[in-house]
């Protein structure tokens, strides 16, 4: 017995042994030097213990009395540890009711014309500008002076001035893409004529494998389907983008109209933004990540909507040119994640690190169950994201609380838009610095797995992130096409990220 107990706890010393080497083995690949450091340290430690175990297993010396009290000591701690440490814990029940669990009261419906994206593109002196600040006069004061300090998405890639022009360049290219998916004719295609009113009659589950996998050929990562609860659709139409459409219609007709949507189903579909890229948040990579994340958003949901309106049923797009429903409450109903503290969705597989778009229907289509993978339990004990939010637009609170009738964290919209108004990008600061957000190499994958079951894990792997990569990790150099700084060669040159990029005004 004895024997046997040393092998497998030596077995046991090997594989940690291994999985340290993994670690440390990643940690070189990303170019992450801390984690580099400490992962080596790390491995040294295991092995070490590794070999004073074989030394003396070696010796006889778990053949004594004293030595198998020991090993059987040794033995009985580890297996109480993982046990501790890998078990599921009870689940999360609000999480695997979707956005619904955390509902507590009655929801009232969003006003798209609120979100601060929308209230920037408001001219001074309009009639909708007026029409709206005397609906909601409690904001007209805090717009105002945020137009008098300059502080609106107008100069773009600010903080990398003055080299930000090529990257801020890339980045309108892409965001033109957008502008041309967002006519009624890309967005709500016709059916198809050639059907004579005839639908393609498939069944709920055959639908749902069609549409999953048109998207995903399209450059879909995640896909998931789900009913559309009401609550999460707009009350009145808010983001209006400055184009000329079809008759010289501006768009401004339909900002604040009331939103009826009548489709029953929503596929929302997740597209991975770059790991190099968001590592270099605040600055100028970054931002052309999103854009180019939301371009591929628009071209998969035009595409998917007009698929499905050639089979006979309606579909409409929802992308960042045009949206009738909020995306994360609807992607967690769809089962692709869950909300975390920085508001973003958060996936198992690739963290906060995707963008969001779908298309809604009236296509009978089998639907997917929300998910719980650990995401409330580890963000009410991380926090890194608030910490390293250089705005401090993300709340501290241990637990999230009720606002407008669900449970979550409330982010201060005003002040992270303020801040994208200082540097000249959407920051994505809280992004990159997210435990979740690392590459899924298998020693990451390992620990997602774990923290995703076990609420225990999550406080252990939260506080080792903060030892491993810092409680407040610096921007990265990007990939050498997208550096931000003049060179006099083709090396690659670190990122210096300026005082306002850090938040200290």
């Amino acid at each position: 017995m004895i024997q046997l107990l040393t092998y497998v706890v030596g077995f046991a010393l090997a594989a940690q042994a291994f999985i340290g080497l993994g670690y440390l083995v990643s940690s070189i690949w990303e170019k992450e030097k801390r984690a580099s450091w400490f992962g080596a340290l790390q491995f040294v430690g295991m092995l070490m213990v590794l070999l004073i175990y074989i030394m003396l297993a070696s010796s006889g010396y778990f053949t004594t009395p004293r030595g198998a009290a020991l090993l059987i000591v040794i033995s009985t701690l580890a297996a109480g540890a993982a046990y501790f440490f890998m078990r599921r814990t009870p689940p999360n029940e609000r999480a695997l009711k979707g956005a619904q669990g955390h509902v507590v009261s009655g929801v009232k419906r969003y006003d798209e014309r609120k979100v601060v994206f929308a209230r920037n593109h408001l001219v001074p002196g309009s009639s909708e500008y007026e029409r709206f600040y005397n609906e909601y006069p409690d904001l007209r004061e805090r717009d105002e002076e945020r137009r008098k300090r300059g502080h609106v998405l107008g100069k773009y890639g600010f903080v990398d001035t003055p080299h930000e022009k090529a990257n801020v360049a890339i980045m309108l290219a892409m965001r033109y893409f957008c502008a041309n998916t967002c006519k009624p004719e890309h967005l709500e295609p016709p059916q198809a004529p050639y059907l004579n009113g005839h639908k393609e009659s498939v069944t709920p589950i055959e639908a749902a494998i069609k549409v999953k996998g048109i998207a995903k050929h399209l450059g879909a990562c995640m896909v998931g389907i789900t009913r559309i609860d009401s609550r999460w659709v707009y009350s009145h139409r808010g983001t209006i983008w400055k184009r000329k459409y079809d008759h010289g219609d501006t768009g401004w007709s339909k900002w604040g109209r009331e939103i009826e949507l009548e489709y029953p189903y929503a596929i929302v579909v997740a597209e991975e933004m770059d790991r190099k890229l968001v590592d270099s948040a605040p600055h100028t990579p970054v931002f052309i990540e999103s854009i180019y994340n939301y371009s591929k958003g628009a071209y998969i949901t035009t595409q998917l909507a007009a698929a499905i309106a050639n089979m006979g049923y309606r579909a409409k797009a929802q992308h960042i040119q045009e949206y009738d429903v909020l995306l994360p409450p609807l992607a967690q109903d769809a089962g692709l994640g869950e909300v975390s503290r920085m508001g973003y969705l958060l996936t198992k597989k690739y963290g906060p690190r995707v963008r969001l778009s779908a298309v809604v229907t009236d296509w009978p289509m089998q639907v997917d169950k929300p998910k719980d993978i650990g995401v409330e339990n580890f963000c009410s004990i991380c926090k890194k994201c608030a910490t390293c939010c250089p705005s401090k637009s993300i709340s501290e609170d241990r637990h999230p609380s009720e606002h407008n009738g669900s449970i979550r964290w409330k982010i201060n919209g005003d002040t992270c838009f303020e801040y994208w108004g200082k540097v000249g990008t959407d920051c994505c600061i809280c992004m990159k610095v997210c435990p979740w957000a690392h590459a899924r190499t298998w020693p990451h994958k390992i620990i997602v797995w774990l923290i995703s079951r076990n609420k225990y894990a999550g406080m252990l792997f939260s506080y080792m992130d903060d030892i491993f990569y810092g409680r407040k990790p610096k921007p990265k150099a990007p990939p050498v096409w997208a550096v931000f700084r003049k060179t006099t060669d083709n090396r690659q040159r670190k990122p210096v990220a300026s005082t306002t990029a850090s938040g200290q005004d």
